[in-house]
């Protein structure tokens, strides 16, 4: 897996946006228990946070000392530093397996067997994730402008699955259809520049090219910023399946 967040990564707690509480009350009224949850690829720890709430004992896990550092803590809440493909965590043992934003980094077929092996009979996992932010035809012409033609070529070749709202990542589960969640925030403009400069592509044109490609950005954007803040808004992409284990 890339660890394109260790850099900044207080930054990415700061600036990137959480998930709406009515995608936890529709994984919450369809698991079959409350006691053990794992949240994998955590960053800094957005999901667990939330789930924290709910579980007896949430695990999250990243690859990233620096997110983990970051991370949102609570009592029940135990962070680790382990892969996505390989943990430590006992056979059979947790009744929701999450993923915010950070599948399409992940070795899926070594990820799937890890999730078989320690999720429980009937549990669900989550894939989730959010597409690209919507502010207003005029500014979100000029973000996709950027998005494509000033840093496009620096994306990782992930960020596809990403583009495509995750239907296209492999999924062995028994899916559950899920009703169309928006991610809505209100932002000012110092948080879209900073939401801006956590985006990996942005740092690897700053590593290969030593500028940063948002200051340019910002002087075409602030004129089209004509309030303090702004109702910003991302698609949620999920996909929520039932893990069935197959009779021995």
């Amino acid at each position: 897996m890339k660890d394109n967040f260790s850099l900044q990564s207080n930054q990415y707690a700061r600036f990137r946006p959480s998930y709406p509480d009515e995608v936890f009350e529709f994984l919450l009224s369809r698991i079959p228990g409350k006691q053990h949850a794992w949240d994998c690829g955590t960053g800094n720890g957005q999901v667990a946070k939330k789930l924290s709430q709910y579980f007896e004992r949430l695990f999250a896990t990243d690859i990233s000392q620096a997110q983990i550092d970051n991370a949102h803590h609570e009592d029940n809440i135990e962070y680790s530093i382990q892969p996505a493909e390989h943990t430590d965590f006992q056979n059979r043992f947790f009744d929701l397996v999450t993923v915010g934003q950070a599948v399409h980094w992940f070795d899926f077929e070594r990820f799937y067997k890890e999730v078989y092996r320690t999720a429980r009979e009937g549990a669900l996992i989550c894939i989730l994730g959010y597409g690209k932010i919507e502010i207003s035809p005029a500014i979100d012409e000029v973000i996709n402008d950027f998005y494509h033609h000033v840093i496009g070529k620096y994306w990782d070749k992930e960020r596809r699955y990403i583009d495509e709202q995750y239907r296209t990542i492999p999924f062995p589960f028994e899916e559950i259809s899920v009703p169309q969640f928006d991610n809505v925030h209100h932002w000012d403009f110092k948080h879209l520049i900073g939401y801006i400069n956590t985006w990996s592509a942005v740092k690897h044109f700053i590593r290969q090219n030593g500028k940063n490609p948002v200051d340019k950005l910002e002087t075409r954007l602030k004129p089209l910023w004509t309030t303090e803040t702004k109702v910003v808004k991302f698609p949620v992409l999920i996909r929520v399946g039932i893990i069935r284990h197959k009779e021995q």
